[in-house]
């Protein structure tokens, strides 16, 4: 018998994962808890597992195999979520998205900022922690109005606003780290050249495959071929992205809608990526779950509840004015709709630690805060999808 070594405890927690996702689908099918929200729930008790009773809080599962597993899935997803931005869609339902997702936004950004800077904490911390609720996990809302088989507005317009919710996560980020290194050392060019490029790199970046992509899509025949070609753009996507430092997830966004609205054939691709994605999106929420530094949870949990309140208040009265907003539109909107916009996950979780490397002395609590309420929001947001759509 060869030694038990990391590749072999690797392999075995890969099929573990994969098996417990058996069993959440079958729970799921017999209640009425989405599957997310159960596999986030056995994430979290491998954290339990790992931190207090094998007592190694420092290691991470699947170790270095993890980020890459994490951000091609996401890339899947957002990919999946350009292709929703049809030039059909946007002509239609495109002012919309655009007042659905600004009010929620803005307002939730305000009422979370400025509630923490009147409730006494740091500027520092209102500010950045304002800045990364912008952030919605578009798996979640993804998986969940898919697996409800929605197609009213409400669905699709769901769909949409979280392909473009991280741009606007991102670009809130970029700007509010630049003001507050000007505001705080008198100087946020750098942050704000940053915050330039991880937006137009990663615009050019998915043109760069994305045109290519529409152009080759349909020329090859269904099948074998096509699936190589859709598991290739995930991976040059996620790749190119992480070396060259742009949003992986805006990059895969523009890549999906240049094929989705050049090519004539480009359900193929879209339809060989739905197949293999479920896999990935199993490992990203167990993962998800197990990232929770349970140590660190009490040293922030008034700051935590606080954000947590906050935000989604602040969702649903965006919500609320996005609808009175929407006039002619009133009707078919619910008026929570801004509740279905509060799942996070790995977004808000990367602007924690570009925060906390900037103000280093409020970084684990800010940490702490985002991991938290990620794992909170991922168990409860797609309850909340679901009312929405209900």
């Amino acid at each position: 018998m060869t030694e038990f070594g990391p590749a072999s405890a690797g392999l075995i927690l890969l099929g573990g994962i994969l098996s417990l996702s058996i069993f959440a689908d079958a729970v799921a099918s017999r209640t009425r808890l989405p599957r997310i929200s159960l596999l986030v729930v056995v994430g979290v008790g491998v954290a339990v597992v790992q931190q207090l009773m094998l007592e190694s809080p420092g290691a991470r599962p699947l170790a270095g195999l993890g980020e890459p597993l994490i951000q091609v899935a996401l890339v899947m997803v957002a990919f999946l979520l350009g292709g929703e931005l049809t030039w059909e869609r946007l002509r239609t339902t495109g002012p919309l998205i655009l007042i659905v997702s600004l009010s929620v936004i803005g307002v939730g950004a305000l009422v979370v900022g400025a509630g923490l800077w009147l409730l006494g904490f740091p500027l520092a911390v209102a500010v950045s922690l304002a800045a990364i609720s912008v952030a919605t996990d578009p798996a979640a809302v993804h998986e969940t109005v898919h697996e409800s088989g929605d197609t009213r507005l409400r669905a699709r317009l769901l769909m949409a606003i979280v392909a473009i919710d991280d741009g606007w996560g991102v670009l809130a980020f970029g700007l509010a780290m630049a003001l507050l290194g000007w505001w705080l050392s008198g100087d946020g060019s750098t942050a704000l050249l940053l915050a330039g490029w991880e937006l137009g790199g990663a615009a050019l970046l998915g043109a760069a495959v994305g045109l290519p992509a529409a152009w080759l899509t349909g020329r090859l025949r269904p099948g074998e071929p096509t699936q190589v070609e859709a598991i290739a753009l995930i991976l040059l996507l996620a790749g190119l992205a992480d070396w060259l430092g742009v949003s992986a997830l805006l990059a895969a966004m523009v890549a999906g809608t240049l094929v989705a609205n050049l090519s004539r054939h480009h359900t193929r691709s879209f339809n060989e990526i739905e197949h293999i994605e479920w896999p990935f999106l199993v490992f990203f929420f167990v993962l998800s779950g197990a990232s929770v530094d349970l140590a660190r949870l009490d040293d922030a949990l008034g700051m935590t509840l606080a954000y947590l309140l906050l935000r989604l208040g602040g969702r649903y009265l965006g919500g609320r004015l996005a609808v009175r907003l929407a006039r002619e539109r009133q009707a078919e909107l619910p008026r929570d709709i801004g509740l279905a916009l509060t799942p996070q996950a790995g977004v808000a979780m990367g602007m924690a630690l570009l925060a906390a490397e900037r103000f280093p002395q409020h970084g684990p609590e800010l940490i702490a805060v985002v991991v938290a309420s990620t794992v909170l929001f991922e168990v409860v947001g797609p309850l909340l999808v679901r009312r929405v759509l209900r």
